[in-house]
């Protein structure tokens, strides 16, 4: 025996599959059946005797080039848009750039000096080790 849920019978629920059948489902199956017949109907108009083959496939050409159209003119527009930004802000950004860059010069110097630290004991030991190990060389014969 398999367990039956319970069907709920409330206003909402009714209300739902009404709005599913009518908004969800209904344009589902009338752009399937409507994509159906424009194929049926290209298909005949095409490939009937005496049927303009060379016109249609412009036709199809034209529909396969739309997406791309309308995607770069997308992309034009938003290139347009960053060009615009960069034009405006140009005008206020020299001012925080030159602070910047000070800022940047004076963390530049305090990080070499702060690298030149951490390596000066480093380079001493090597150059105390090689100067050991050349005097120990020149003592054996």
């Amino acid at each position: 025996m398999k367990a039956q849920l319970p069907q709920p019978e409330h206003y909402s629920y009714q209300r739902h599959r009404r709005q599913y059948v009518r908004q969800i489902l209904l344009p589902v199956i009338v752009s399937a059946l409507a994509l159906v017949a424009m194929i049926v109907w290209i298909s005949f108009a095409t490939f009937k005797q005496g049927g303009d083959v060379g016109r249609w496939a412009a036709i199809s050409t034209i529909w396969v080039i739309i997406p791309m159209l309308v995607g770069g003119l997308i992309f034009l527009a938003i290139l347009v848009g960053l060009i615009y930004l960069m034009a405006r802000a140009l005008s206020v950004l020299p001012y925080y750039t030159g602070i910047a860059q000070d800022y940047v010069f004076k963390a530049r110097g305090y990080i070499m000096r702060g690298a030149e630290m951490a390596v000066k004991p480093i380079l001493a030991l090597n150059g105390w080790l090689e100067t050991i190990k050349a005097f120990f060389e020149r003592m054996t014969p």
